[in-house]
């Protein structure tokens, strides 16, 4: 009976954290569906075709208004890559959107205080800086050749433009049905690819919410060593959400909880900022990019993760900015008529429009594009498992 109810319990607060980033999913995987359908592959050359100042900013500046969630900023990141943008750009794409946008700052202010929403934008600008400088030294040579390989071959190779050619204006490709309708078969293929990972986080990450009690996760973080304490608990925030499942701004109830059974300052900022790293999306990596480089993402992201947390606890020290008080709470386990719950219903009647777009038949004489079809990595070590 306790098996029964532990398990019925862990459902509804997967449920839930799916309800809370259900309109950033559909939003984020929207747009991925509209970049591969819209964008040429041109177009991303110029603008996202390397890593310097300019494209890195631009990189930065449309995650931030894109979607917060980790599972669509991934395929969103995939999209841009395959469709011509750099490697390091679509990865500093990824973290804006997971790391410098409004909804997410407005979670951590009521859960956990005005600090942490100051420290999600000062630190994760660090922490882009800090990928850039070290995904230049690790996201190329063969790697990055097998990662193009296995993320071509899950899309066929190219991108797919109904009604109006790449090189078209954009009133023309944007007036378009069928550009519309190749917008929504990209993105249900998008869905399709990635739909087992999506469940299997969710359900693991109520599960653990509920059968591990907040005090083990807390266990893990020491305290008393000065530096050595800071340092442990920015490295060991990154495995917490590694193993804890909790993508996106469903981790931010945990980073509440965390904050409040004693996790210092840097250790709360690292996890946060890891919900690029949990285990569920280094499997979606595995199949969208080969397994070398997923191993590479895995070391990169939570090596910049773990010094941006370190160096955002020490900056504030300095400006006073850490809080005395811990204070914390977990958000309930309720429907409350808000924001989320109207973006949701929006996003429910957008999902069901770009399903029926999505099943309108193609042009006479006209080919499936490859994102029409669900499609998979190679198997073996580069696809998926």
């Amino acid at each position: 009976m306790i098996v029964l109810l532990d398990i019925g319990r862990s459902l509804r607060e997967a449920f839930y954290m799916f309800w809370e980033t259900l309109w950033a999913l559909v939003l984020g995987f929207g747009l991925s569906g509209a970049v591969q359908a819209f964008v040429s592959k041109e177009q991303l050359q110029r603008r996202l075709g390397g890593h310097g100042p300019g494209a890195v900013a631009r990189a930065s500046v449309f995650g931030m208004v894109s979607s917060s969630c980790s599972y669509a900023a991934a395929a969103m990141g995939r999209s841009l890559f395959v469709g011509g943008a750099d490697f390091l750009a679509a990865m500093v794409f990824m973290f804006a959107s997971t790391n410098l946008v409004i909804e997410l700052g407005i979670v951590l202010l009521v859960l956990i205080g005005w600090q942490f929403l100051a420290a999600e934008f000062v630190g994760g600008a660090l922490m882009i800086v800090l990928l850039v400088l070290a995904g230049s030294l690790w996201f190329r040579g063969r790697a990055l050749d097998e990662a193009r390989r296995v993320a071509e071959a899950a899309t066929g190779g190219h991108h797919h433009h109904h009604g109006s050619g790449p090189g078209a204006p954009w009133p023309a490709r944007l007036a378009s049905a069928e550009g519309w309708s190749d917008a929504a078969r990209s993105t249900m293929a998008d869905l399709r690819m990635l739909r087992r990972e999506l469940v299997v986080g969710f359900v693991v990450a109520g599960l653990l919410t509920v059968v591990v009690p907040v005090h083990v996760w807390n266990d893990v973080f020491v305290t008393g060593h000065g530096f050595w304490t800071s340092l442990e608990n920015a490295v060991v925030g990154p495995f917490v959400a590694l193993v804890s499942f909790v993508c996106s701004i469903g981790n931010v109830p945990l980073a509440a909880a965390l904050w409040k059974g004693g996790s210092s300052f840097g250790g709360v900022v690292a996890f946060v900022f890891a919900d690029l790293i949990t285990f569920p999306l280094l499997l979606v990596y595995r199949k969208q990019y080969g397994g070398r480089m997923a191993l590479r993402m895995l070391g990169v992201f939570w090596t910049v993760m773990t010094l941006a947390g370190l160096a955002t606890e020490y900056l504030f020290r300095a400006l006073g900015w850490v809080p005395g008080r811990r204070s914390g709470a977990v958000a309930p386990d309720t429907f409350r008529w808000g924001p989320t719950t109207v973006l949701d219903i929006v996003a429910l009647g957008a999902f069901t429009a770009l399903y029926l777009l999505s099943r309108r038949p193609l042009p006479d004489g006209d080919e499936p594009s490859a994102h029409v079809c669900e499609t998979h990595a190679p198997a073996g070590p580069g696809g998926a498992g």
